[in-house]
């Protein structure tokens, strides 16, 4: 061969989508295809096919194994005269290595090809019952089946019948297989066969008449006596039949599996026995079956053995199917389903996964399939087991949008097909989109992407894939909102039962509202009502996510009234990614964070991922700054005050938000991890507000009062958790106040301008207003409600020097300037650290009264009726247990170890650790705890808008905290389990550390 020809002939192999041209031409230089190497008909089917590389080599291998130089001329004459055999084998070969391997062990069987016949077209269960009919043992089946597989896979890669054809043609050579592998096992056990009537029930995709080319063969058995027989023995011999069929199928021989058989749909699954009766069937979907087990049932198919048993399982079951939405835990579990279930697929091949994967095939056929069990119990028209039958028979009956029915459908077919061409390059079961480039052309060529194969395949697959994640929740809701609004030309509406139906299916429990709701908000033909019907659908979905959809609806509806007109508002949550969600899941959590909102909706702007400052918290300084300057710029110390008290509503707006979608998640982020930096964010937030807001008060009331200068120096020192940075949403602020004379004022006149000021801040944080009050707490001073509201420092240093006792030193442990004048804060503080780490530490006498009050106070104080092992405050194990036992340590060692003298309790325990003080375990043990507690306060408070130390009784409410501390619905009673296990270790600690147990 000249070089120039070589070059010419090299140069043509590229061009026909050869990429290995130099192997190319050695196999068409070889002996088996001599005659026709430069035949032009030859280069341009092998052209046309997926991998013509792999077409090529194995056209080669099926010559090589042809039995002699007859039989390979006839192949290679019949291939170039006959272009239906031509396109049909070198398709098969060009897209499947497997069936190239059968067709070189069985090189005779490419004569299934050659004839083109329209009855071969389209072949059913009948067809491939003769194309299996000379199997007489496993191994020859395999054979047989192959052949039948071959037929298929040819009409498949030349576009003879589309993905949902080859689907079907794949499950009735599946039935055809069933029936042969029955007939195999009876005529094994003839006695057996005689004693029993046995039904096989193809479930899955099978049953459902859309099979994969390699997939699990999902299966029911059914199981009767037959004639006077024993029903034990029938059973018995029912079963050794069933288990010799799965076995036919699922062994592996010289030729192979075909594939596994799975019967573990049954009642019970693999617990459960193989074979049942039909009556026994019958009890365990009446009194025991989940919801996912009639979803199950909506592809049964009777298709082997008995089929007038069969088709009577069917017939007793079916009513069953229609009545599964009517069950009581249909919402519950219709919610967990709704969730996909993607934990256990690894996270490298999340994003390769077709059937699991966000925008998967499973999207689309339980969103069909949960269509189905809602409405299909009214009509009839919507029982098909065929995912694209049901489909469209959902779209015919108005219970789907045509057009989104059409993109779906579309969407779905693309990735069958890409699933279909995947299985069949080595028949093997995968969903996973291959990573390697040469597999990738291949795919994409398979599909006709042809031009750039790799990266077409890409784009098609990512756009099907994003339109099944935004279809598949458009699909539950965009019809109710067609219910309710202007329908176009041809649609039909989901009747006002329908849409009922589905509302109560998706969790709302006053779906009459829940439409009243719809109508108002998306009726009409002006823009905002046409931006509404764009959001809904998607907002429905998130509210349908929470434990309480309809209070997530309503309060959409009043937020949406309020701002309505406002021209920012719907252009937020229509064009900013993270706002509607957002703000769909603040809507639907609980009390506190709408009413928050309502107050003034125009905070949502918060919500946006813009420039608004978003639910970043903000640190004091800024608070303080815009605090000060709102009250500086009002008329009087009422107007400063109730601007001061409109920020802490919008900042309290702000931190509740972002706690809820840290603590949910959202679709774009995962819901954080690490419980303890939710608590402290939190709490560092609200004890910065509630400082800021307390510093603007007073500068508003001295202002009003005295103008600049007061006429005594003026501090707020905040205690308990105000001064421990942990103010949860519904604590007051506890505080004590210390004051010092100007120089030359008297004590009396100093007195009483301290006393006005407590009793005016005081009285201008409670005024009822659309903003939350904020209780000032002073009975941490000394003598508590009998002593004096407002102290001098040397009256502090007088009454500690001579009567402090025990409880007020630990109560001083948090003790912190919040507000007022620095420098006398700082005194006080120099003041009080030799009373809170006292020098050598506690005596013996005041530890035993420190434990002798922490008893009296959980005899006395815990609520009449409260369950004390689900009391966050003071039941075994909650917040007073842990943070007594971290200060009687700091009490006892703050003197020596520097650590220990902080206000805030989590980094006390710390301290403690890092000393030596206490194990990793059991500070571990303990910071769980104190969390866990924390965590359930804020929950109860954003819930319920007001503040509670138990769980909710009411079971919505304690399925919101539930979804708040990361339990999904139906798991309120794992929730309490796991809280009593914490509190019960953190009582085990407490006992040894701080009662010395």
């Amino acid at each position: 061969m000249t070089p120039g020809r070589r070059s010419s002939t090299f140069t043509r192999l590229l061009r026909h989508g050869f990429t290995d041209a130099s192997a190319a031409e050695r196999l068409l230089d070889s002996a088996e295809l001599a005659a026709v190497r430069d035949d032009p008909v030859l280069l341009e089917a092998l052209g046309a096919t997926a991998d013509p590389d792999l077409a090529l080599h194995g056209l080669v291998r099926l010559l090589e194994a042809q039995p002699g130089p007859t039989a390979r001329r006839e192949l290679l004459d019949t291939l170039i005269a006959a272009k239906p055999l031509r396109d049909r084998l070198l398709g098969v070969l060009g897209a499947s290595a497997a069936l190239a391997d059968h067709l070189a062990r069985h090189p005779r069987d490419w004569e299934a090809l050659v004839t083109y016949e329209p009855r071969d077209l389209h072949p059913g269960v009948a067809e491939f019952e003769r194309g299996l009919a000379e199997a007489g043992d496993p191994v020859s089946l395999r054979v047989a089946y192959r052949r039948c597989l071959l037929s298929i896979a040819a009409r498949d890669v030349c576009g003879t019948t589309d993905v949902a054809e080859t689907a079907a043609e794949l499950a009735d050579l599946a039935t055809a297989t069933l029936r042969a592998a029955l007939a195999l096992a009876e005529s094994a056990a003839p006695s057996d066969a005689a004693r029993c009537r046995l039904a096989v029930i193809a479930m899955g995709k099978c049953g459902g008449h859309e099979l994969n080319y390699v997939s699990d063969v999902d299966v029911i058995f059914v199981g009767e006596a037959a004639g006077e027989a024993d029903e034990a023995e029938a059973l018995r011999s029912a079963t050794k039949l069933a288990s010799h069929m799965m076995r036919i199928c699922s062994e592996t021989t010289v030729e192979g599996s075909i594939w596994p058989v799975d019967a573990n749909l049954r009642p019970e699954g693999r617990n459960g026995p193989l074979v049942r009766t039909l009556s026994s069937h019958l009890a365990y979907y009446q009194r025991w079956a989940k919801t996912w087990e009639f979803q199950a049932l909506l592809k049964a198919r009777p298709v082997a053995g008995d089929l007038d048993l069969g088709a009577e399982y069917v017939a007793a079951l079916e009513p069953l199917v229609w009545k599964a939405a009517e069950r009581e835990n249909f919402v519950v579990d219709v919610q967990k389903m709704r969730r996909r279930v993607v934990e256990n697929i690894p996270a490298a091949e999340i994003d390769r996964e077709l059937k699991l994967g966000p925008g998967g095939l499973r999207d689309v056929e339980f969103a069909v399939q949960l269509l189905q069990l809602v409405h299909g119990r009214a009509d009839a028209s919507l029982r098909s087991g065929t995912t694209l039958d049901a489909l469209h028979a959902l779209a015919s009956g108005g219970y789907v949008g045509r057009e989104d029915a059409a993109r779906l459908d579309e969407a779905y077919r693309f990735l069958r097909s890409m699933e279909h061409r995947i299985q069949l390059y080595r028949l093997r079961r995968t969903h996973l989109v291959p990573e390697d480039e040469a597999d990738l052309r291949r795919l994409g060529r398979s599909l006709g992407l042809r031009t750039d194969p790799v990266a077409e395949l890409t784009r098609e697959w990512k756009r099907h894939a994003g339109v099944v994640r935004r279809l598949h929740e458009k699909l539950f809701y965009r019809p109710l909102l067609d219910a309710v609004a202007q329908l176009a030309p041809g649609e039909t509406r989901l009747s006002a039962e329908a849409a009922r139906e589905r509302l109560v299916a998706l969790g709302y429990t006053d779906p009459a509202a829940a439409l009243r709701h719809l109508e108002a908000l998306a009726s009409g033909v002006t823009r905002k009502a046409a931006i509404q019907r764009t959001l809904l659908p998607v907002l429905l979905g998130w509210f349908a996510d929470s434990a309480d959809p309809d209070a997530g609806l309503l309060n959409f509806r009043k937020v949406s009234d309020a701002l309505g007109k406002t021209p920012w508002y719907l252009r937020l949550l229509r064009d900013e990614g993270a706002a509607a969600e957002n703000l769909a899941r603040v809507l639907s959590a609980g009390r506190l964070a709408p009413d928050l909102l309502m107050r003034a909706p125009e905070a949502v702007a918060l919500l946006g991922d813009g420039d608004g400052g978003g639910l970043e918290p903000r640190g004091r300084g800024p608070l303080e700054q815009e605090i000060l300057a709102a009250a500086g710029r009002a008329d009087n110390a009422e107007d400063g005050v109730r601007a001061a008290r409109g920020v802490r509503r919008r900042e309290l707006f702000r931190t509740a938000a972002a706690d809820i979608v840290d603590s949910y998640g959202t679709e774009t982020k995962p819901a954080e991890a690490d419980q303890g930096a939710l608590v402290d964010r939190v709490g560092a937030a609200v004890s910065d507000l509630t400082a800021a807001t307390l510093a603007g008060t007073l500068r508003a009331v001295v202002r009003d009062g005295w103008g600049a200068t007061l006429p005594t120096r003026f501090a707020v020192i905040g205690m308990g958790r105000f001064g421990g940075h942990e103010l949860g949403y519904g604590s007051d602020a506890d505080v004590v106040f210390v004051h010092e004379p100007q120089e030359g004022v008297d004590e009396r006149e100093a007195a009483d301008a301290a006393n006005k000021v407590v009793a005016e801040m005081r009285r201008l944080l409670q005024i009822p207003s659309a903003d939350p009050p904020l209780l000032i707490d002073a009975d941490l001073r000394p003598e508590g409600k009998s002593g004096p509201l407002v102290r001098t420092l040397k009256s502090y240093e007088a009454y500690y020097r001579r009567w402090s006792l025990v409880w007020e030193s630990q109560a001083l442990l948090r003790a912190e300037p919040v507000a007022g004048d620095e420098e006398l804060g700082r005194r006080f503080v120099e003041l009080i650290d030799p009373l809170r780490y006292p020098a050598r530490g506690l005596g013996e006498d005041a530890v035993r009264e420190i434990r002798r009050l922490k008893a009296r106070m959980e005899s006395e104080r815990l609520p009449r009726g409260a369950d004390p092992k689900l009391h966050t405050k003071l039941g075994p194990g909650g917040l007073s247990d842990v943070e007594w036992t971290v200060q009687l340590l700091q009490l006892r060692h703050g003197w020596t170890e520097p650590g220990l003298r902080t206000t805030r309790t989590r980094a006390a325990l710390a301290a403690a650790e890092a000393a030596g003080l206490l194990g990793a375990e059991e500070a571990g043990i303990l910071d769980e705890a104190w969390v866990l507690a924390t965590r359930v306060r804020n929950a109860v408070m954003l819930v319920r808008g007001r503040a509670g130390d138990t769980f909710p009784t009411e079971s919505r409410e304690l399925a919101a905290v539930g979804r708040y501390l990361g339990y999904g619905d139906g798991h309120a009673g794992d929730m309490l389990d796991a809280y009593r296990r914490t509190a019960r270790r953190a009582r085990a600690v407490v006992e040894e550390l701080f009662y010395g147990a």
